[in-house]
């Protein structure tokens, strides 16, 4: 594949994984649509990783901030800011206090808030990509 191809890879999965995220939204499943909104974030990152990058396979791992570090993207304070506590978040569902946490947490209001700034960041990255 070519260094385009796989940016278009990554792009075209991380619009499936939107929709996704909607789908599971409409179906009040919102902590499953906040963890497909994280994939879609990384996916976008990774697309600018190998954009800005020679390199065509990414590192196996979803860290976004990793990736925008590497691929020298600023989203200002506020995006960066989000993204950090959106991953550790993502991070709390590994033992089975921090996913009673995550599903006390995740109502459909919290979600909500939390999928507008998803949007702001999905619209942040794409203007970035082809």
């Amino acid at each position: 594949m070519t260094k385009e191809q796989h940016i278009d890879f990554w792009m075209n999965t991380s619009e499936e994984d939107w929709i996704t995220v909607g789908v599971l939204f409409s179906m009040d499943r919102y902590f499953h649509s906040l963890l497909w909104a994280h994939l879609m974030i990384a996916k976008l990152a990774k697309a600018l990783w190998i954009k800005r990058k020679a390199n065509l396979i990414p590192p196996e791992t979803d860290n976004i901030l990793w990736f925008l570090n590497e691929a020298e993207v600023d989203l200002g304070n506020d995006l960066t800011e989000f993204l950090s506590s959106f991953s550790e978040f993502q991070l709390s569902n590994q033992n089975p206090d921090g996913m009673n946490f995550v599903y006390r947490v995740c109502t459909k209001e919290f979600t909500k808030q939390e999928l507008e700034k998803v949007k702001e960041v999905r619209k942040s990255l794409l203007k970035m990509l082809p």
